[in-house]
């Protein structure tokens, strides 16, 4: 009897057909709630899941039958992990494959910031013609903060490099391969607020980095820093931010992810100088491609390896 693959949110066609071609039963079945998960997880070897669906305790209970949970994508704090490895079911995610599309939509950000890229749309929609009020920057010869060096960070200070930026970078453990490669410069967060004239979050959401900038960081800032944030909602405290930015602390914050999602009437919204995308930074069409049938592969290969 074919092993039984629950697809829990959507994936590329090709992560679905790859599990059929391996001789898998898949069934596909969005939205569910944790307790209809739990009530609907017992036949299946094996889950795929995104960040919405949230794989937690009771669910691993209930899984009679699972061997492993794919997550195409990087974060996992959507599954209990410790907790899924204890009963003895391999997790598996791909930190590498979304990390172009989301550099890129960081890049993307940073030079919306700096050109005035919005404003000068809206006020054409309005029939005003304000070019010499959008004079601007280059990015040539800024500094670039990243605050995060791993797939991300590294493929977001690459693109950063080409357009003649210096670039600094903050970790808890230096990689000094990457910043060879790429002419980074490790620095104290405190150094790296204090020097960049962008700074670009890219780090998963902790303990650790749960309001990791805040209003003592603010601070540290610039008056003229532009503060770019793809990485997870809570590690940009939004309030400190609001009032950075009313107070024209910092100039300029664009974000792609929120403490709250959808975050709803957030009053950061009501600022001129604040832009943001509502957490697209792996939606693209290749990005998910690799995602998916890497995640797809993953799974085939575990519940081959477990007969």
């Amino acid at each position: 009897m074919a092993k039984k693959v629950l697809v829990c949110n959507p994936v590329a066609d090709e992560a679905i057909e790859m599990l059929e071609e391996a001789g898998l039963e898949v069934d596909q079945e969005f939205g569910m709630s944790k307790e209809e998960l739990t009530e609907k997880v017992p036949p299946y070897h094996a889950l795929i899941v995104r960040s919405s669906t949230k794989v937690r305790e009771p669910t691993i209970d209930a899984a009679e039958n699972l061997e492993a949970i794919g997550r195409p994508g990087i974060g996992l704090d959507n599954i209990d992990v410790d907790y899924a490895e204890d009963k003895g079911i391999s997790i598996f995610n791909t930190p590498t494959a979304t990390s172009v599309s989301v550099a890129e939509l960081a890049m993307t950000h940073i030079l919306v910031a700096y050109r005035n890229i919005v404003k000068g749309t809206n006020t054409l929609r309005d029939e005003k013609w304000i070019k010499k009020d959008l004079k601007s920057n280059e990015l040539y010869n800024k500094t670039l903060g990243l605050i995060g060096f791993g797939n991300i960070g590294q493929e977001t200070g690459r693109r950063a490099k080409a357009f003649g930026m210096d670039i600094l970078y903050h970790t808890r453990t230096r990689r000094e391969e990457a910043e060879k490669e790429i002419d980074a410069e490790w620095v104290s967060l405190e150094e790296l607020l204090e020097r960049s004239d962008v700074i670009s979050l890219h780090v998963p959401h902790t303990d650790q980095t749960h309001d990791l900038i805040s209003k003592d960081e603010f601070e540290l800032m610039k008056d003229d820093a532009v503060l770019v944030d793809c990485a997870r909602g809570g590690v940009v405290n939004e309030e400190a931010l609001f009032e950075a930015l009313k107070e024209d602390k910092i100039r300029f914050a664009s974000k792609d992810v929120f403490e709250q999602e959808p975050p709803g009437k957030n009053p950061l919204f009501d600022l001129d100088n604040f832009h943001a995308t509502p957490h697209i930074g792996a939606q693209t069409y290749e990005g998910q491609t690799r995602a998916g049938t890497l995640a797809a592969e993953q799974v085939i290969e575990e519940l081959e390896r477990r007969g």
